[in-house]
This record gives structure tokens, sequence and C-alpha cells, in this order.
């Protein structure tokens, strides 16, 4: 008899071979599997007999926490679909998702109560609000209007309704960042997830010595899965609430991290963290990143610095998410700091699971690997989503001639390594040539003053556009226009190096870490130069 894939396959077999290796740490909470998992098995109970059904959505508001957690088996394996939504959104952004899902259940931190309960009345498919904590915190009475999670969980028995479960039913809607329109739901299937953690695991093993570090939000693209292939591998899952580089060093020293997963902007975060912290941390910790293409010179910092081993990854989170991973391959070891870096900033190959990849011209043809020539990214197979909830055209959009189209402009070089040049949006247009912003920022991160960087097109009354940089200046550092300008112009192109520079506090950036270069557009055009 065929069994489904399923990442609940996963908890099964971890929880028959390792009941009593250490599963999640959460401040002072430490559970074992065996715990781990009866406590799922009970939020399963709880969940049916509050009414939930197959098929019905249960939404999650929540940092990183053992709770949050829990939602990734207890809700599916009821056969009802989660709906991690994205804490970092307004009120406004809650009542989008939760209406646009249908969801039945909603459950909240404490830290989003009070959002909550000033947006209820707007939520007509909404039957019982959970307090994940925090609901007996304002009086002896407990806050009106919700449900306590533990209490529920404790009460409820061990045993559930287990449904049968097809591989192509959905596992969770995922809602994009929205940055120019209303979020999408991306919706992901059982099969979906299994077949990343699959792939995730051939070409970033882990073992049952590792321990995982919750710097990636378990709402984005389900942790990029990592929810399930932490404890498909028998790992140790350390919940870290609030991401920052202080509470970073420090929780990987206390619980002897190994692992984890970072956006380019975390990354940035961590190598321009306190000296002392740097100096003293713990080295050999493996880092995935993907999320958006880190600078080499950001790979080069963390790794020399730190003696951590970064390897990155490509993918969105319509294809579960990882469709590339840069492999490391035995002659890039013998290359210089900066060459090897340079390598790794490359999006890399198809994963063996993740199906096949191209990059295409306007035409459909794939373009030469030549290491020049821009096309756009172009993907089809067994991570690629269901499609976008209750958004046919959108998903007939994305999803044409047999393929699916991922926005991003790219090349191939010639071993057939990908790398991302921008998103196709992004392309800046000067003068009938062609300049990728991920080049000129990757170039400007170079100089010692510069944390962080963004490139967008504005304006340019003889060239159409032209690149302006925003810069992020290190703390106490100090740099000039002109300074910036020259500095690129003796490292690119002149014609790609920025026509101006504005200086910043910050960058502005979606939940996620991805910065809004939209936003950035909305500044002064450039003059004549």
């Amino acid at each position: 008899m065929e069994l489904p894939l399923t990442p609940l396959e996963f908890a099964r077999r971890t929880r028959k071979l390792y009941p009593e290796r250490e599963a999640v740490v959460d401040g002072e909470l430490r559970l074992t599997y065996e715990q781990f998992f009866t406590r799922c098995d009970r939020w399963s109970a709880a969940l049916q007999a509050l009414g939930v059904k197959q098929g019905e959505r249960v939404a999650y508001i929540a940092p990183n926490t053992h709770a949050q957690l829990e939602s990734f088996y207890a809700v599916p394996q009821t056969g009802a679909i989660l709906v991690p939504v994205n804490y970092r959104l307004t009120a406004d952004d809650f009542v989008y998702l939760i209406n646009h899902s249908g969801s039945k259940i909603v459950c909240a931190h404490s830290d989003y109560l009070d959002a909550i309960d000033g947006i209820r009345s707007q939520l007509p498919t909404v039957e019982a609000f959970v307090a994940l904590e925090g609901a007996e915190q304002d009086s002896q009475e407990g806050r009106q209007g919700w449900l306590d999670y533990e209490n529920l969980l404790t009460e409820a028995p061990a045993d559930f309704n287990r449904p049968d479960i097809r591989e192509t039913d959905l596992l969770t809607i995922n809602y994009t960042s929205g940055t120019t329109s209303k979020p999408k739901g991306v919706m992901i299937t059982h099969r979906n997830a299994y077949i990343n953690v699959v792939g995730t695991l051939i070409h970033h093993a882990m073992s049952l010595s590792d321990r995982y570090l919750w710097t990636l939000p378990m709402f984005h693209a389900n942790g990029w899965t990592f929810v399930w292939t932490v404890t498909a591998a028998g790992a140790a899952h350390i919940c870290l609430r609030k991401v920052e580089p202080v509470g970073i060093f420090e929780k990987i020293k206390q619980e002897s991290v190994s692992m984890l997963c970072a956006a380019p902007t975390v990354l940035i975060s961590i190598a321009n963290g306190p000296e002392e912290l740097r100096r003293e941390a713990h080295r050999g910790v493996r880092v995935l990143t993907a999320g958006a293409p880190p600078a080499a010179a950001t790979i080069e910092r963390v790794e020399g610095e730190l003696g951590w081993v970064i390897t990155q990854a490509y993918g969105l989170t319509e294809t579960s998410p990882f469709i590339t991973i840069c492999e490391p391959r035995p002659e890039h070891e013998g290359l210089a700091g900066a060459e090897r870096s340079a390598i790794k900033a490359c999006q890399g190959v198809e994963l063996l699971t993740s199906g096949e990849l191209r990059v295409v011209d306007e035409g459909g043809r794939e373009v030469p690997h030549d290491g020049q020539t821009i096309g756009e990214i172009v993907a089809r197979g067994n991570v690629i989503m269901k499609g976008y909830y209750k958004d046919a055209e959108a998903t007939a959009e994305a999803m044409r001639d047999g393929w699916f189209h991922t926005g991003d402009a790219a090349v191939v070089h010639r071993s057939g390594y990908t790398e991302i040049r921008d998103r196709i949006k992004d392309v800046i247009i000067s003068g009938g040539e062609n300049i990728s912003s991920v080049e000129v920022e990757g170039v400007l991160l170079r100089h010692p003053a510069v944390q962080e960087v963004a490139i967008v097109g504005l304006p340019h009354e003889r060239w159409g556009e032209a690149p302006q940089a925003f810069v992020v200046l290190k703390a106490g550092a100090t740099a000039t226009e002109a300074e910036l300008r020259e500095f690129a112009r003796a490292n690119l192109a002149h014609f790609k190096a920025p026509q101006g520079v504005t200086f910043v506090s910050e960058l502005p950036k979606t939940a996620t870490g991805k910065v809004q270069k939209y936003v950035l557009r909305g500044k002064p055009a450039i003059s004549k130069q």
C-alpha cells in the first residue's frame, strides 16, 4: 500500500526512533520529541472539539515559539489547513489575510491580542480566538473573548480522529509580501513540502547532533520547511523569539547551536554585531541563506571573521521554497576568499528533487550559458505550488506554458550555475544598456564604510533612467557621495556607477526583510549631469 508524501511522515518516524531526544528549547521550556508530539496530538483533539473539520483553515499570528512550531503538526494532521500569518503586518493586513483565507480559528501570541481585539467585528468567519500566551494576564477571570491555549491543550485527550490525507491536499496557505498589490495566498500541498524537505537534506545534510537556531521566522514559507526538516533529522529546535545580533550570539553559545537560516539582511546585522561577540563567536556554524541575493562581501566577512560556513539557496514561497542551491565543488576549495565568495553568491544549480529550472528570453528560448545574457528564471516540478488561493487569474499568469515564471532576472554561467541579476522589474535600462542593481550593490558593499545599500533606477534627463544609490553607513563610519561614486567607477564599467548617492538611516523593507525598492523610487529624480 502506498503512503502519501507528507511531512507528517517525518514526525511519525522521529517519534518512533527518538522519543527521548531533546526536540524543542523555548526559553526555560525543554521538550523531548515524545512530549512535543503528545502536545501536538492534544491540540489536534482540541481543534476538533472546537469544530475544525478537514479542509478548514486555522490562522496563527506568533513569533518563533514552541506553540507556533506545534501548529505545523497539530493543524495538518487533522486535515485542516494552516495559515501562518506574518506577525509584522498591521491590523488591517490581519483583517484581509484572515478573511481571504476564511480562517475558522485565530491563534495569537500575547503581543497581538490587542490588535486582534480591535478588529474582531471585521472577522465574520472566525468562530474562536485562542491566546497562545497571555490569556490570563489581565485579571483572574482571564482576558475576555479569548480561549487559553495551554488550558485547552491540557484538558484535551491525546487521541483525535485522524482523517485520510492525500499528498495533493493543501498543507498551508502562505501569503506573499504584497509590496505592490494585495498579498496572494500560495497553496502548498503535503507533497510540495515533503519534496522540499528531502531535497534540503540531500544538499544540506543535518544529523541527530545538530541544534538548529530559529532566526528565520516560521511564518516565512513555513520557515523554508525547516519546521519539518529539523524534525526529520531528529535534531533540536532552538526557538528565538526576537532576532537581533546580541541574542543570536548568546543563544548560539548557550545552546551549542550548529546551524541556522538567515536572509541577507540578518547576515548583515550579524556581520556588524558587537565586536566582542563576533570575536568570541562559536565557530563552525552552518548557515543557509536565501530570500535575496547576498553580496559576496557579506559572505566573505561572515566566513572570514566568524569561521561560519555559508551556503546559498534560491526559491520563492511559490516553490516551497527551494529550487536551486549553490552546491560546493572540490575545485572551489583552492580559491582565494574573495573568489570563492563570488561563487557562493551565485544561486547555483537545481536541487535533485526540485525539478527543472531554465533561464529564458522573452521568446521562451534558453539563454546562452555565457554569464552575460539575462533572461527570466522559470521552473517546473514537484515543489511548484498548487496555485494562488481564490485567484485563478494570478495563477494563470504565473503558471503559463507549463512553467512557473518567477519574475527574477538571471544569467547562467558556463558551469551551469545560475546567478540572479535582479527582479525583471528592477533591471535598470540606462542609455540602452542593462544595469544589474545587484551587481552595483555588491561592489559598494565592499567599501569599508557601507553597511547596507540599495540601487534603483530613477528618471534621468539624458539617459532615460540611471542608477541611484541609497546607502546606510556603518556606525561611526563616514563617507562622501563623491568618494562612493569614485569607488564604484573604479570597480565597474563607468555607465553602471551610481549617478547619485543618498545617505539614509535605514532602508525600507518588507516584513520578511526584502528592500522595498518601489518606495525608494518615490524619491526625487536625478538631474542631468
